[in-house]
């Protein structure tokens, strides 16, 4: 267990073999692998470990494929919806591991329910059940967990990465851990959308990463929305399968062959947002035969929170509707990984879950939910045995006291800070380019070149001046995380000049075959965009 040190300014100084940086899934996965391989392992999270994430309030299913002749035709079916841009090779890795993991997790006494002739049916996680149990199991590995301790940078040694620095949220401590390897774990960016377990979804990995040297990819992949009750966090989008949808008025929301419309998820979910740029949009779950309803309330419980704590019953009211957007924690969007341990490209720096670019998995369309899940199992793993054989390669140098902070924007402004600029008007003016469906989900050249140009005016004024003092950091380092994010997301969306799965150009609607391919970025200030070698963007502030 890795002994913690005083400084005399009191802040706490760990080390460790390896240092995890996040608390959802693959931070936990990732904790035991390197764990299990014999390294000294730290974890640091934001939040608190089993709580965190958009999973640990989340029911989820996983993409469970069994071994057998069967696995390669299911992947070929899949990978026929991504775009073309995931890599098959990849998806047979993550289902092969994530199956293992999970009956791992059986083994380990995770309580599966079972099925009627009495086999365990480990294809779904509850999630407060299952971020519980491996919350236990991190602990029981021998992995010191720092709950409620956020990175706000990471170090180098000018070679690698060699740990990672920040505060702790309840006292107020700065904490530093030296590492041999360190595994971001940090989940997407939700732009602050209010949806569940979003709270610390900010991106912090992303700008971490992306001063290190790391690049990223599928930024431009955040046109992922789903149905929420109006006013409310839950983008629980299921139950609308079996909803129709009307105007304020009560009247029907017809489709583009006149027909009333109803499910409101998949392709259906553009007509709903076309309704919702022009006015209020209202549903109703009368779809759904009274045997389906007893069946949706037993199995989304939280589903029905919203309409039990007014009085509505949504099967047979209408109740108002709203579109949340997802950013990259249903998209697709995240650190690049460039080999099979999940490096990055920057030697000692690992990356799992979210955190990572999941275009070799999910390519141009969402990996929310099943997918997304069997990726956190699988890279969470790959991550952490990464790190720990790194790790075990810089056993013989010594932690070096003059490490380099890497963190510059929200940390360490350009010019003197200025207090008209705040964390939270920043938020507020990315979101403003970011979330609105005229904007992001339904996308035009024009509409991207003026976001664009808002955007870099926000990210010269965070990179110049924005700096917070104390706890306050937090919130500054979030805050450029977010302009980080948005910057690349509409540079990325810019560059590619065609519709393709969640990027939906209207002013250009077909797939071009010119980009079949994933836009990769690389810089943060002044930054890159590379797709295929004849396809080089430079984008500067």
């Amino acid at each position: 267990m890795p002994k913690p040190q005083r400084s005399a300014s009191d802040s706490l100084h760990l080390q460790a073999d390896v240092l995890v940086l996040g608390g959802g899934p693959s931070a936990a996965w990732a904790a035991v692998a390197a764990a299990e391989s014999g390294a000294k392992v730290v974890l640091a999270d934001k939040g608190y470990l089993g709580t965190s994430g958009a999973t640990a309030p989340s029911n989820t299913g996983t993409w469970c494929v069994p071994p057998g002749d069967n696995r390669h035709a299911v992947v070929e079916r899949r990978w026929q919806r991504t775009g073309e841009l995931a890599d098959p090779r990849w998806m047979l890795r993550c289902v092969d591991t994530a199956y293992r993991n999970l009956l791992r997790l059986s083994e380990w006494g995770y309580p599966f329910p079972s099925e009627d002739d009495g086999r365990l049916y480990i294809a779904n996680l509850r999630g407060p059940d299952y971020m519980r149990f491996m919350r236990r199991r991190v602990l029981l590995a021998g992995v010191t967990v720092l709950d409620h301790h956020p990175a706000l940078e990471l170090l180098s040694d000018g070679d690698a990465i060699v740990g990672a620095a920040g505060v702790a949220r309840q006292i107020g401590q700065d904490w530093r851990v030296d590492a041999n390897a360190v595994v971001l774990a940090t989940g997407g960016c939700a732009f602050r959308e209010r949806i569940l377990g979003a709270t610390g979804l900010t991106g912090d990995g992303y700008l971490m990463a992306a001063e290190a040297g790391a690049s990223l990819s599928g930024m431009e992949f955040t046109g992922k929305y789903t149905l929420a009750p109006y006013g409310s966090s839950l983008n629980k989008g299921l139950p609308f399968r079996w909803a129709s949808f009307h105007r304020e008025d009560g009247s029907p929301i017809v489709g583009p062959t006149g027909e009333p419309l109803r499910n409101g998820i998949g392709d259906r979910e553009e007509e709903v947002a076309r309704a919702l740029i022009d006015g209020p949009v209202y549903a109703r779950l009368d779809q759904a035969e009274p045997a389906l309803q007893g069946w949706l309330r037993q199995g989304q419980p939280n589903c029905f929170v919203p309409y039990d704590r007014v009085g509505i019953d949504p099967f047979s009211e209408l109740f108002r509707i709203t579109l949340r957007a997802e950013g990259t924690v249903r998209g697709t969007g995240g650190i690049d990984i460039v080999s099979d341990d999940c490096a990055t490209g920057v030697p000692g720096l690992y990356v799992s879950g979210d955190a990572a670019s999941r275009e070799i998995m999910t390519g141009a369309m969402s990996g929310g939910g099943a997918v997304n899940s069997s990726w956190a199992l699988a890279s969470g793993w790959w991550a952490g045995k990464g790190a720990s054989t790194h790790a075990k390669r810089r056993t013989g140098k010594a932690f070096r006291s003059a490490a380099q902070s890497l963190g510059q924007a929200g940390l360490r402004p350009a010019s003197p800070p200025r207090a008209d600029i705040s964390a939270g008007e920043v938020i507020e003016a990315v979101r403003n380019e970011v979330t609105p469906l005229d904007k992001n989900f339904f996308r035009t050249g024009e509409g991207l070149e003026k976001s664009s140009e808002r955007l870099e005016s926000v990210w010269r004024d965070v990179r110049d001046h924005l700096q917070g003092e104390g706890l306050d950091r937090v919130r500054a380092r979030e805050a450029a995380s977010i302009a980080a994010a948005g910057r690349w997301s509409v540079a990325a969306a810019l560059h590619r000049t065609e519709s393709r799965g969640m990027h939906r150009r209207t002013d250009l609607p077909g797939k071009s075959p010119a980009f079949a391919h994933r836009l990769v970025i690389t810089g943060v200030d002044a930054f890159r965009i590379a797709g295929a070698p004849e396809r080089l963007a430079e984008l500067a502030s």
